[in-house]
């Protein structure tokens, strides 16, 4: 038998697919592609440097004719590939399915130049079955699907490498566009143009707690007054504040609320009518690459980024298929092995009665891959596998959202009672789980806090018409309507998804370039845009329209998918989009001349009065006129755009003005102490500014503000980074600061981030080992993330340990109850053992101290 080179990818693949390839197979990795565009000017060769095209990479007047440059790393890859590639009898390809392993292949080959039959191998899933299959069915490399990578990839660097040389003289250099990352970004300039545009409505209810004959207690909102329905948060016109035209509804302020509450709360109340209904549930697709990026990101905090790389590990070890995907289609032999790990798991009655099929819906489906779900058919639960956290997390996720889709809908029981006190109406709502179905497995995360309470009970008494209540309490509320909320990474990538914006391959990449190039940062899981790509967008829709447009983005996609089918040309297409009457070189070169640097860095604030907001070099600022000086004053990284009202542009203003006045004087040494704001943020510092020598400065943590700083605050900030003390195994100092990314810990060059409720002003030595443990050991233990504590923050874990499970959150650690299956574990649970293992905690540590 001869011999036969494989070339997958990565080592971790190799490794893998060997143990199920014949003997006379040698399997090498390419590590990834083992060519591409130049990067840089150094990297284009030297006879090609004076050529005005090599600028681009591409020879826009040789056909688009890409210019591909192996990097010094990856000649030593051709080399080992080239060296193992002697003696052979056979080559076989077997990167990933997608179009990018299909360009990978490719790439292979126009290097190796192989003089033995060449065989493309394909499978999506690492297993013994997959892969013996895949290696009887062989076939040559798609052309087609090469074609349109290599359009994509050459689109994406006319689009980059021309209009951003454009932002770097009208906006500021390092600046860059592309040709999705650009759509992205707007989506979320979009955003936050709503939120600044929002006006604020108030609207007043009445909450009352009522109890029936039994002193069942509940709980009733009330929606109607003399048969007018009371107007509600979505009543609101978001542009006036006021109610919308042609809104039928009563408008209840604070001082009628308080007077009807007055009025209702002594007189009869009474069941005025019930409404009952059963709902049956059906349980969300298995996951396909946008989906799963989603909900990594609700339940587990995951980036889509990080979410990709723990799946390709997870893929890699033949754990799971292949993650990049827009199929909902499962095998048979997956359906078979999902519905006997029901039955093992669950029992019979947890089955769906027939094998749950689901149709692809996604806008550009590519081509036709397995839905992501656990690799091969004996459906391991994350207990069977040797994971670190991360990976088990989404493993686990992965697993149960697979399970689920086979499992029984569940079915669940609404009662809506309607209650009547004098002309008021009140409404309470409950909910029974009458057969929790794939409940028991998994429930569909999203953005709204309230929808992973959708397998839970909410308690209504036995209520009948004609019933009298009491009321024990009664309260009048105030709320606000809120503005569009800004988009969290999963909200995204389901708007990308939509709108046909990039492919499921693309969506990580697109998040984090947008982060990368300092277009978007995230406050509390959420994206909020810079004011650098509010004056970028600015700039792209004024003068490129096209390519910040979201129907236009998504046909340049549906264009790609037609190349990759054979139903479209790449070279006439690339033609028109770059050579054109209006294509993207000619329209470069007119707008060029048209474009007014300085009002492309100005942004439109109008309600500054005479302060501008504008953006430059380093940033954005506002810039006034100050007893007839120009005045500069930076904007603070935190800052979103949307939250710049004239109050805070003018206490920015103050701080700028006052800057050089001492916020007070430091206790030891009499050296004044200001309070400034940068570029980066509020920070305090020590001393004046001197020639050849830096002032020591220290940001401000979270929960502290210019405002609210006290003296005895600023003196301990300026004191880091300080000592806790000493390490009990190494007798090296430990040491808390504040850094670039916030408060740390740091111990023999080993640096821990602090958790959201710890303060580097206070914490204390034993918390920090613990910080530092817990970065050394990389979360190993970590059995499941119940979710965000509700008063707290910071998520609730299960962790496995020497004398059995427990749940963990910031610090403190409580048993899990035999009898209670880890799993099974809820919010309420975990919570009320956390409390009860913190008051037993502060009395052994009140004993401890009375000693």
């Amino acid at each position: 038998m001869g011999k036969t080179l494989v070339i997958v990818e990565s080592p971790t693949k190799a490794r893998t697919i060997k143990n199920f390839l014949p003997d006379n197979c040698v399997v090498e990795a390419s590590m990834g592609s083992v060519r591409d565009l130049p990067a840089k000017a150094a990297d284009i060769p030297e006879k090609l440097k004076k050529e005005k095209w090599t600028r681009l990479g591409v020879n826009v007047e040789d056909d688009f004719s890409p210019l591909y440059i192996v990097s010094s790393q990856k000649k030593k890859v051709i080399k080992k590939l080239k060296d193992a590639l002697k003696g052979t009898d056979e080559l076989i390809i077997a990167t990933d399915e997608d179009r990018e392993g299909e360009s990978i292949g490719w790439h292979l080959l126009e290097v190796l130049k192989p003089k033995v039959p060449v065989k493309r191998m394909v499978f999506h899933e690492i297993t013994k079955s997959a892969v013996q299959e895949a290696i009887k069915n062989t076939r040559v490399i798609d052309d087609r699907l090469v074609r349109a990578q290599e359009t994509r990839r050459i689109l994406d660097r006319l689009v980059g490498y021309t209009i951003s040389p454009l932002l770097w003289k009208k906006i500021a250099r390092g600046l860059s566009a592309g040709r999705v990352q650009s759509v992205a970004v707007r989506l979320l300039v979009t955003r936050e143009r709503d939120r600044r545009a929002f006006h604020s409505g108030t609207y007043w209810d009445l909450s009352a707690t009522l109890a029936d004959g039994d002193d069942n207690g509940f709980q009733a909102i009330m929606t109607a007054l003399g048969g007018l329905r009371l107007a509600t948060g979505k009543d609101f016109d978001p542009d006036t504040g006021k109610i919308s035209k042609g809104k039928k509804v009563l408008l209840l302020g604070e001082e009628e609320a308080t007077k009807l509450r007055q009025e209702l709360l002594d007189a009869e109340w009474s069941v005025s009518n019930i409404e009952e209904k059963e709902e049956s549930r059906n349980p969300a697709p298995p996951f396909i690459t946008s989906t799963l990026q989603q909900e990594a990101n609700r339940k587990l905090s995951m980036t889509a980024r990080r979410t990709m790389r723990i799946a390709q590990k997870l893929y890699e070890r033949g754990l799971i298929t292949y993650m990049r995907t827009d199929s909902v289609n499962l095998s048979e032999s997956a359906l078979n092995a999902i519905r006997k790990a029901i039955a093992e798991k669950y029992g019979n009655e947890y089955i769906n009665q027939e094998p749950r099929r689901f149709k692809t819906k996604s806008k550009g489906a590519q081509e036709a891959h397995e839905a992501i779900r656990p690799a091969g058919e004996s459906m391991p639960s994350v207990g069977d596998l040797k994971l670190d956290a991360e990976e088990a997390a989404l493993y686990d996720l992965i697993w149960k959202r697979t399970i689920a889709t086979q499992m029984a809908n569940a079915r669940l029981q609404f009662v809506t009672a309607t209650l009547t006190v004098k002309n008021a109406t009140f409404r309470a709502s409950g909910k029974r789980v009458l057969f929790p179905g794939f409940f028991r497995a998994y429930v569909e995360g999203a953005d709204d806090p309230d929808a992973v309470l959708e397998n839970r009970d909410i308690p209504l008494p036995d209520l009948k018409i004609g019933d009298g209540v009491n009321c024990r309490e009664l309260e009048a509320f105030g709320h606000k309507t809120k503005p569009p909320a800004r988009y969290t990474e999963a909200s995204l990538v389901q708007a990308l998804e939509r709108e046909g914006i990039g492919r499921p391959s693309t969506y990580a990449s697109i998040i984090g370039t947008i982060q990368d190039r300092g277009y978007v940062c995230k406050q509390g899981g959420r994206l909020v845009p810079t004011f650098t790509a509010m004056a970028v967008t600015g700039l792209l829709e004024d003068h490129f329209p096209d390519l910040v447009d979201l129907r236009f983005t998504a046909r340049m996609e549906d264009v790609l998918d037609e190349i990759a089918s054979g139903d479209a040309e790449w070279l006439p297409y690339l033609d028109a989009f770059y050579k054109g009457d209006d294509g993207l070189a000619g329209q470069v070169k007119l707008h060029e001349e048209q474009i007014d640097a300085r009002k492309a860095c100005r942004l439109q604030y109008d309600d500054l009065g005479e302060v501008e907001v504008r953006v430059g070099r380093y940033g954005a600022f506002l810039e006034t006129q100050e007893d007839g000086e120009p005045l500069r004053a930076s904007l603070p990284d935190d800052l979103g755009p949307a939250d710049l009202s004239p109050e805070a542009a003018q206490q920015i203003i103050e701080r700028k003005l006052s800057g050089d006045e001492a916020f007070a004087h430091h206790p030891g040494t009499d050296d004044p102490i200001y309070v400034k704001v940068g570029p980066y943020g509020a920070y305090v510092q020590l001393g004046d500014e001197v020639e050849g020598a830096k002032a020591v400065r220290t940001s401000l943590p979270k929960g502290i503000t210019p405002e609210n700083i006290t003296v005895e605050q600023a003196v301990k900030l300026l004191e880091l980074p300080r000592s806790l003390g000493t390490h009990p195994e190494t007798g090296k100092e430990v040491k808390a600061g504040i850094g670039r990314f916030g408060p740390f810990l740091v111990h023999e060059g080993v640096y821990a981030s602090l958790k959201g409720t710890d303060d580097v002003l206070n914490i204390e030595l034993p918390r920090a080992l613990e910080l530092l443990e817990f970065k050394r050991l990389g979360k190993r233990g970590l059995i499941r993330i119940v979710g965000d504590h509700p008063e707290e923050g910071e998520p609730i874990e299960v962790y496995s340990g020497r004398f059995g499970p427990y749940v963990k959150h910031n610090g403190i650690n409580a048993s899990i109850p035999k009898d209670v299956p880890v799993e099974n574990v809820t919010i309420e649970q975990a919570v009320a053992w956390l409390k009860e293992k913190k008051i037993t905690q502060v009395s052994t540590d009140k004993k401890k101290k009375r000693k």
